[in-house]
């Protein structure tokens, strides 16, 4: 691997690091703060600032299902890369038609 591929490679996963976590971070509570109440029922707070003031608090608190919960979005497409990449390395079953 060249340096500037290296570069390439490095800049592109930062950026999709970047972007996950932006999605896991503000785009996600936004929706469970809409869609909660019908699904897990009524949140006891005083609106979305409230929600989203106690995830920070316990992303900063290092409480690890807050963690879970922001990084989910990186880690579920990491999983599926290695899932990919694994069934494209495995020989697998020959085809009938060989």
């Amino acid at each position: 691997m060249t340096q500037g591929t290296f570069k390439q490679t490095a800049l592109k996963e930062a950026a999709l690091l970047f972007g996950l976590l932006f999605l896991g971070f503000v785009i996600m509570p936004i929706a469970i703060f809409w869609i909660g109440p019908y699904v897990l029922g009524e949140f006891g707070g005083y609106g979305y600032s409230d929600f989203f003031g106690g995830l920070s608090a316990r992303i900063r608190s290092g409480d690890f299902v807050a963690w879970l919960f922001v990084l989910s979005p990186y880690l579920v497409w990491q999983i599926l890369r290695i899932t990919l990449f694994a069934f494209r390395a495995s020989p697998g079953e020959k085809r009938a038609s060989q």
